[in-house]
C-alpha cells in the first residue's frame, strides 16, 4: 500500500518572507505615524495645574507639556522624519535610520514619564506671573497627558524595532526618483538601408543608421 505525502508548495515558502515584510511594513507605518501624532498632540495639552499664593492672594496656574519639557515634541518630529527616511536608504543606512527611529521613541517615553510629576514649570510660571521669586504653588495636580505622550513614544519604538528586524525586506525608493539616475533609452528597430526615409528618421533621432 502506497502513501502519498503532500509536499509543501515552494512558491508559498518563497512568498512567506514577502508577506511578512508587507505586514511588518504596514504595522510600522501605522505605529510610527500614530505615535508621532499622539506625542505631538499630548505635548499641547495641560500637564499640570495648581494655585500660586502671593501677597495679593491666590490665582490658578496651568502648564502645557511643551512648557514642562520640549524633548517629546522634538523627538516626535525626528521620529517622523526617520520613518520617512527608512525608504530612502538601503543596507547599513537603513539600519542606522531604524535605530534612530527606535531611540526617538524610547526618548519620548522616558522624557514624558520623567516629567509626569515635575512641578518646576509651575514654579517658574508662578514667579513669572507674580513677579515674586518666592511665590509658591499649592493644590498641585497632574493630568494623564504625560502618559499619553509616553504611549506615543512606545508606538514609535515599536516601529523602530520592526524596521530593525524586517527593514531589509521592505521596498526602497524607486530609482527613477534618485538624483542622477537616467532612464535607459529604448533601442529602435534596425534601419533598412534600402529605405531612405528610415535613414533620415534615424539621423533626426541622433542615431547611426549604419548600426556601427
Amino acid at each position: 500500500m502506497e502513501y502519498v505525502t503532500a509536499a509543501p508548495d515552494p512558491r508559498s515558502e518563497a512568498d512567506a518572507p514577502a508577506r511578512s515584510g508587507r505586514r511588518s511594513l504596514a504595522v510600522a507605518l501605522l505605529c510610527g505615524a500614530l505615535g508621532a501624532a499622539v506625542a505631538l498632540l499630548a505635548t499641547r495639552q495641560r500637564w499640570a495645574e495648581g494655585t500660586a499664593t502671593v501677597a495679593g492672594g491666590a490665582f490658578p496656574l496651568t502648564v502645557k507639556g511643551s512648557d514642562v519639557t520640549g524633548v517629546p515634541a522634538a523627538l516626535a518630529i525626528v521620529g517622523l522624519a526617520a520613518l520617512v527616511a527608512v525608504f530612502a536608504v538601503r543596507r547599513a543606512g537603513r539600519l542606522l535610520v531604524a535605530a534612530l527611529l527606535a531611540l526617538s521613541g524610547a526618548g519620548i517615553a522616558i522624557a514624558a514619564l520623567a516629567a509626569a510629576t515635575d512641578s518646576s514649570a509651575l514654579d517658574d510660571r508662578a514667579a513669572q506671573v507674580s513677579g515674586d521669586t518666592s511665590a509658591t504653588v499649592g493644590a498641585l495636580s497632574h493630568t494623564g497627558w504625560p502618559y499619553v505622550a509616553a504611549v506615543g513614544g512606545a508606538l514609535i519604538l515599536v516601529a523602530g524595532l520592526l524596521a530593525l528586524r524586517y527593514g531589509r525586506t521592505w521596498p526602497a525608493m524607486s530609482g527613477r526618483y534618485e538624483r542622477g539616475t537616467e532612464r535607459p533609452r529604448r533601442k529602435g528597430r534596425p534601419v533598412d538601408p534600402e529605405r531612405p526615409e528610415e535613414i533620415w528618421k534615424a539621423l533626426d533621432r541622433g542615431e547611426d543608421p549604419t548600426g556601427a
